[in-house]
């Protein structure tokens, strides 16, 4: 369940957050790799800085997918109590922040990318003013098989989870939507291409 942000009217609004989603298998991961290592080091013409966030997620370190903070539930905790997160979440037993730290990113102008929730975009949209959503996509056949290859389901609970569908992405953003089927590349400079448009706005 998500937690409540603060108001967007409260917090600064100049830089632009980036939420990526899309569902297990679609390589979300993986394209924001792909483009941190594109915009490593990089100084843009328009002199904007690109922030990939390192989100605090209640996992192990060692859990494998994506490079987070771990936390242990009670540490997790004392981060929120803190005031030490822009928004957090939980969802699927484990819960998620974004370090507040990114307000700071924005304020200077920066184009500011993160892991984020379908079911959390709300809650973004109400911390964050200046937000586009980049929706990463694959079709159903290669989510199975990128997901039966982690050894995690078995392809028949797979195509049942698949079959039920994706929540909607609906709201007062814009949205970016990037089929990842193919080579990693191809959408890979879709999603650069996305976010270079974002520093020329």
């Amino acid at each position: 369940m998500a937690q409540s942000p603060a108001k967007a009217d409260s917090l600064p609004a100049q830089g632009r957050m980036v939420v990526v989603v899309g569902p297990s298998g679609a390589g979300k991961d993986s394209l924001m790799a792909y483009a941190r290592h594109h915009f490593a080091g990089v100084t843009t013409a328009e002199n904007r800085a690109v922030h990939f966030v390192q989100r605090v997620i209640t996992r192990p370190a060692d859990a494998g997918g994506e490079d987070h903070l771990p936390a242990t539930p009670t540490q997790f905790d004392d981060m929120r109590a803190a005031g030490r997160f822009a928004i957090d979440w939980d969802a699927h037993g484990l819960s998620y922040g974004i370090p507040e730290e990114v307000h700071s990113w924005l304020s200077d102008g920066g184009v500011v990318i993160a892991n984020g929730s379908r079911s959390v975009l709300p809650q973004f949209r109400e911390v964050f003013p200046q937000l586009t959503v980049v929706n990463i996509t694959a079709r159903p056949e290669v989510l199975a098989d990128r997901l039966e290859a982690r050894g995690r389901e078995s392809r028949e609970d797979i195509l049942q989870r698949l079959q039920r569908g994706s929540p909607d992405i609906s709201g007062d953003y814009p949205v970016v939507t990037i089929d990842n089927s193919g080579a990693l590349d191809e959408a890979g400079r879709h999603f650069v291409g996305a976010i270079e448009a974002l520093l020329k706005a």
